[in-house]
């Protein structure tokens, strides 16, 4: 029994790995050169439009669903809870594949700058990627995959995570969702359907940071509404405008 348990471990952490690992990789692709366009179902502009869209909400539903903590106590009930990240990582790749997968390419171009500026976008593009490496050097805990959980010896506790501020997160609390969506916004070819991409996924992405906070504040408390006083969210520097006063924050000092 110990036998096969620790072998479908390694089958989740392979799965997550492959999946998880191997969506990020053609996603990136996705992002830089635009739709493949692997399944044309011959729509219209309004029917490629609203499949997109679908997709787009389907996907946010499923990433920002499990994530939840209401979501992540029930599934407790039926599963360890080391494979749980795995899960996660395994269905968010598989929903993230199926959106590339079957995404429509819409027929209208709506920009598409020539020469240096172009250029100017694809060196960008680089650059975030640059920036999403050393954001993950600088975090102590890095494992999208939920792999570590999996692998690490029975019986021995995980290490408690601490509320460590280090590298790009002393700029901003979100380097990996501002990097994200300058990937979104850096590839030049901008069809109707990536410009319906752009603005979704951007709204998500702004919406999911703010629903995280939430979280992180639960997690790490006072720590966490300190951090949110000296470094602002998205934009490096702007910490001038005094922020209103929400129930999370607690009373004032």
């Amino acid at each position: 029994m110990n036998e096969l348990r620790k072998a479908m471990k390694y089958l989740a952490a392979g799965s997550a790995l492959l999946l998880g690992g191997g969506s990020l990789v053609v996603f990136t692709l996705f992002l830089f050169f635009g739709s493949f366009n692997l399944v044309n179902l011959g729509l219209g502009q309004g029917g490629v439009l609203l499949l997109d869209a679908g997709l787009s909400l389907l996907f946010f539903l499923q990433h920002s669903g499990m994530v939840r903590r209401k979501f992540r106590r029930s599934l407790a009930t039926i599963m360890p809870e080391e494979h749980y990240a795995a899960l996660y990582a395994i269905a968010s790749g598989a929903a993230l594949l199926a959106v590339i997968f079957f995404w429509q390419e819409g027929a209208l171009l709506v920009a598409a700058p020539p020469g240096l500026l172009r250029w100017s976008f694809r060196a960008l593009f680089c650059l975030a990627i640059a920036g999403f490496l050393c954001c993950g050097l600088s975090l102590k805990y890095f494992d999208p995959f939920g792999i570590g959980p999996l692998l690490c010896r029975h019986g021995a506790k995980s290490e408690q995570v601490t509320l460590t501020i280090t590298g790009p997160y002393r700029l901003v609390r979100h380097p990996l969702y501002l990097l994200s969506i300058v990937m979104i916004w850096s590839c030049p070819d901008l069809t109707t359907d990536r410009l319906l991409f752009n603005l979704l996924w951007t709204g998500w992405i702004v919406g999911g940071a703010y629903l995280e906070e939430r979280d992180l504040i639960d997690e790490f408390g006072d720590s966490y509404r300190e951090y949110r006083r000296r470094v602002p969210m998205f934009i490096p520097g702007l910490t001038g405008r005094k922020r209103k006063r929400t129930h999370e924050d607690g009373p004032p000092e």
